[in-house]
């Protein structure tokens, strides 16, 4: 929607998803993303970690399932959504605020892991749902040349050497 505050965050998650079901049946999963900012210190030429940012996440559905069964406390996140701030009064009298992500995206950092994805069946069908059918770019293997081409065609000849320059 207009004028929400959209954030992106990359962290790690605290604890396992918590995943719930809401009287409606709905499921929601709940879990904090911290976040530590860190800075290079040229004069001890050491890493120095700054305060760290926890942010509680919300994610729902479907989707909420997909995050429990898939990400696991210390999995390092990329999560992308709208931040919502809640005020509250707790049992002192005392007024609160905090803030939280209600998540639109999330997965895992592949910056110091590797991920397989695996596509779900959905519930309700439409674009995420899987199909019988193979995708026709997925299963494409280049094909091997052919009598008629030409060693030194230009759309056959790379124009980089396969090797780094640096």
């Amino acid at each position: 929607m207009a004028g929400e505050t959209i954030v992106t965050v990359v962290g790690n998650l605290t604890a396992d998803p918590e995943l719930r079901y809401t009287t409606n049946g709905l499921a929601v999963a709940n879990f904090t993303i911290a976040s530590t900012p860190r800075t290079f210190d040229k004069r001890t030429n050491e890493w120095v970690d700054g305060d760290a940012l926890f942010l509680r996440a919300s994610v729902w559905r479907e989707f909420a399932e997909h995050v429990a069964g898939s990400l696991t406390k210390g999995s390092r996140v990329i999560a992308t959504g709208r931040l919502k701030q809640r005020s509250y009064e707790t049992d002192k009298g005392e007024k609160r605020t905090s803030f939280e992500i209600e998540i639109d995206e999330i997965g895992p950092s592949l910056r110091y892991a590797t991920a397989a994805v695996t596509r779900t069946q959905s519930s309700r069908g439409g674009a995420g749902a899987t199909t019988e059918h193979t995708e026709q770019w997925a299963a494409a293997a280049p094909a091997p040349p052919t009598a008629g081409t030409v060693q030194g065609d230009a759309w056959n000849t790379p124009a980089y050497p396969d090797e780094t320059p640096f």
